[in-house]
C-alpha cells in the first residue's frame, strides 16, 4: 500500500502512520532500528528503496527516506508511506524536501524516528564530507557511505580517512568482506611461512581494491602494492607472498575465482560482486565501532602505488 501525503506536515505524517497502526497496518513494535537514508538524486530514490527493502526483511526497521529536492522551489514537504508488500518487512517514508527544508532534513526526522531504538544513517551517493558533523549524521549510531558512488571515488575514500569517528562505515568495505574471509582462511593452511609482502590490483578507481590493501597492510604489518587492472571490474587479484610460494586470489569476471596457494590444487570459489542490498543488511548487523575497518583506513598510508608483476595464469 501506498500513501500519498502531498503538501503535508512531519505532525499530519505521524497522525496518518499512527490511524494505520491502528487498523493493524504496521506494526511498529517489531522495529529494531530507523534506517534514515538522504540523497539528491531523486531518480534514482526507487533502487536504493528496494535495496533497503531487501535489508529489511533480516533487519526489521522503519525506513526514512530524506529526498531534497530544488532549493529554489516554495518550501513544500511531499510525503509518502509506503506498507504492506511496497515496504519488504520495514514501513518506508518518503519526504521530499523543498525550498529552505532541503537544509533541514534532520528537524523533519526527529518527529518520525521510532522511539528507544537506533538511528542508522545512510548516504548512498554522495555524502557529507564529515559524515558525523552533519545533522542527520549526529543524529546517528551508525552512519554509512558509499565511496564507490562518489563522482571521485578515490578522493571520497581519502576524506573517509581523514573524517573518520567512530561508527563510520562504508559499504567498499562490505564488499570485500569475501575476500578478506578466504585469504584469512588460506593462511590457516600448511605451510604455516610468514607473509613477507602482498599485493592488490584492481579498477583503478575502486575503493574496494583500496580498502582489502589498507587491510592486508594493517593486519600483516608488510609492503603492499596496489596495482591496476584493465581485466575487469573491481579487485582482480590478490596475493599474499611467502618464502614457500605465492597465495593468489584471481577472479577476473567479478563471478568466479581462482585460490591457488602450495601444495594445493587450484580451487575454483563463488566470488560474485556483492548487491548493495546485501552490503547495507551486513553494515546492519553491528551498531558498535568498526575498529578492523578504522584500521584498514589507517592502513592505506602504509601502501604503496604502482605496477605488479604476476606469474602466468594459464590454466587457472
Amino acid at each position: 500500500m501506498i500513501i500519498d501525503l502531498p503538501a503535508t506536515t512531519t505532525s499530519q505524517v505521524n497522525s496518518k502512520l499512527v490511524h494505520l497502526r491502528e487498523q493493524g497496518g504496521v506494526n511498529a513494535l517489531s522495529r529494531v532500528l530507523t534506517l534514515v537514508i538522504v540523497t539528491d538524486d531523486d531518480a534514482r530514490t526507487e533502487e536504493v528503496i528496494d535495496a533497503a527493502n531487501d535489508a529489511s526483511r533480516e533487519h526489521p526497521c522503519r525506513v526514512i527516506m530524506v529526498a531534497r529536492g530544488a532549493k529554489k522551489a516554495a518550501n513544500r514537504l511531499d510525503a509518502q508511506i509506503r506498507v504492506g508488500g511496497d515496504a519488504g518487512a520495514s514501513e518506508v517514508i518518503v519526504l521530499r524536501l523543498y525550498g529552505q527544508l532541503a537544509d533541514h532534513g534532520d528537524s523533519c526526522v526527529v518527529p518520525l524516528l521510532l522511539p528507544d531504538a537506533p538511528v542508522v544513517a545512510w548516504w548512498p551517493y554522495d555524502a557529507p564530507a564529515v559524515p558525523a558533523s552533519d545533522p542527520i549524521g549526529r543524529l546517528a549510531a551508525r552512519r554509512i557511505t558509499d565511496a564507490a558512488n562518489d563522482r571521485n571515488p578515490l578522493r571520497a575514500l581519502d576524506a573517509r580517512t581523514k573524517s573518520y569517528t567512530q561508527g563510520d562505515s562504508d559499504l567498499a568495505w562490505a564488499r570485500i568482506t569475501h575476500w578478506r574471509a578466504l585469504l584469512a582462511a588460506a593462511l590457516d593452511l600448511p605451510p604455516y611461512d610468514r607473509v613477507t609482502g602482498a599485493s592488490v590490483v584492481g579498477d583503478p578507481n575502486s575503493p574496494s581494491a583500496d580498502l582489502l590493501a589498507g587491510w592486508l597492510a594493517a593486519r600483516l604489518k608488510v609492503p603492499v602494492r596496489r596495482g591496476k587492472s584493465t581485466e575487469g571490474e573491481g579487485i582482480v587479484s590478490a596475493e599474499l607472498q611467502r618464502r614457500s610460494g605465492s597465495i593468489e586470489l584471481y577472479r577476473p569476471d567479478g563471478r568466479i575465482g581462482t585460490l591457488t596457494q602450495p601444495g594445493q590444487p587450484p580451487r575454483r570459489v563463488a566470488l560474485a560482486r556483492r548487491p548493495v542490498a546485501e552490503c547495507i543488511a551486513e553494515e546492519l548487523r553491528r551498531l558498535d565501532a568498526d575498529e578492523i575497518y578504522s584500521s584498514a583506513l589507517t592502513g592505506l598510508s602504509k601502501v604503496t602505488r604502482g605496477r605488479v608483476a604476476h606469474k602466468s595464469r594459464s590454466g587457472s
